[in-house]
């Protein structure tokens, strides 16, 4: 069967955010191997790798699409205990931005957001990294690690700067692993055992699992190491995308939480809750959904207006493909239609800003122009000869 819509993957992180690649040369050329058109940058807390990866992509002839992520805090909605989109804390708000300028000088109170992210962030690091320590003494081990080793560790795999690293709680967990892959097979079960409180459930040769079973187990709420996260407000995070002429983007979870979340249970509610927050773009991580609930969660928002979009993210260490896929399978072609389209979209903004014309939104966040429109533009750059 011959593939009708090309590949597009418009969420990936990657390095130094914690990914599955070891560098973005890495990620770009898998992506270039798989034969996609178009792969998105969404790291959060920096700007400075972008350049890399759009000089990659170009070389490797994928087009690069930018974007970033922000973990925020709608005020009301935790008050009234309502989860969003981070299925374990009310009023937690995951938004992206697509098709951003990364490389202008960015106005005094978006660089101020930025930095103060990037401060919040980086010393929860030093915190957790920190606690984890003591709580490792207290058992009798001395683990060894300090945030600015971890970060210096990261820099290094990546080969990026120091400087550009903000760690996270999977850069934590992997280096915990790999400090106590350092000790004998039964002297570390019987240390995880006493931090754990039980025996771990994953095998220890089983990184992805087992990586995330020490972040659930000493680095979540109410855990030893756990410090808590410091949330930008919705506001501060949506005029930021918009200062750097980005499309703002609602993150789906769908049914990759059981029951769905009360904010997300209606397909067309949340569309219309997209459009009230002046959000013109919704994505999905279809790895968590499965394929007819992809199908729900597409037409509702394309029924409603809004461009939608697709990607795999990358965040842990499992090197799933490119082309982004269900849980229980393939996408429908319904789906890899409007998911080219939004991406379509994405690309033709990103271009048109780049080069001083209107883009698919205007300063406001508000559609400036058709999707049909810019969706042929976007093909154009795309895919030469495609399918719109």
């Amino acid at each position: 069967m011959i593939q009708r819509w090309p590949i597009t993957n418009t969420h990936l992180h990657l390095p130094p955010n914690f990914s599955a690649f070891a560098t973005v040369e890495d990620a770009v050329t898998v992506a270039a191997a798989e034969g996609a058109a178009a792969i998105g940058l969404s790291n959060f807390f920096g700007l400075e790798v972008y350049g890399r990866f759009r000089d990659a992509a170009v070389a490797a002839g994928v087009r690069p699409l930018f974007g970033l992520e922000f973990i925020t805090l709608d005020a009301a909605l935790a008050e009234r205990g309502v989860l969003v989109n981070d299925p374990a804390n009310p009023g937690r708000l995951y938004l992206t931005g697509k098709g951003i300028n990364p490389f202008g000088v960015a106005p005094p109170a978006a660089a101020a957001t930025a930095a103060a992210i990037r401060r919040g962030n980086d010393e929860r690091a030093e915190l957790m990294v920190n606690r984890l320590t003591a709580y490792f003494q207290a058992l009798g081990f001395d683990l060894a690690l300090s945030a600015a080793g971890i970060a210096a560790d990261v820099a290094r795999r990546a080969g990026v700067p120091a400087e550009w690293v903000s760690l996270q709680e999977r850069h934590l967990a992997r280096a915990l692993h790999e400090r106590l892959a350092t000790l004998p097979p039964a002297e570390r079960d019987a240390l995880v055992e006493r931090a754990f409180g039980g025996p771990p459930t994953s095998p220890f040769d089983a990184a992805a699992a087992y990586q995330g079973e020490l972040r659930a187990r000493l680095l979540k709420a109410g855990k030893p190491g756990f410090a808590p996260e410091v949330p930008v407000g919705f506001a501060a995070a949506y005029d930021y995308i918009l200062a750097l002429d980005g499309i703002p983007c609602y993150p789906t979870v769908a049914d990759g939480v059981t029951p769905r979340t009360e904010f997300e249970a209606s397909a067309d509610a949340l569309a219309a809750e997209c459009l009230r927050r002046g959000l013109p773009a919704a994505e999905l991580i279809p790895a968590r959904n499965t394929a007819a609930c992809v199908d729900e969660y597409v037409r509702a928002f394309t029924a409603a207006g809004l461009i939608v979009l697709a990607g795999t993210e990358h965040n842990t260490p499992d090197r799933l493909p490119i082309d982004p896929a269900a849980a229980d399978g393939p996408l429908s072609d319904y789906a890899r239609e409007h998911f080219y389209r939004g991406a379509c979209v994405v690309a033709a903004h990103q271009q048109a800003v780049a080069e001083g014309r209107p883009g698919f939104v205007g300063p406001d966040g508000a559609p400036a122009g058709a999707i049909a429109d810019f969706a042929r533009q976007g093909d154009r750059l795309l895919n030469p000869g495609g399918p719109l």
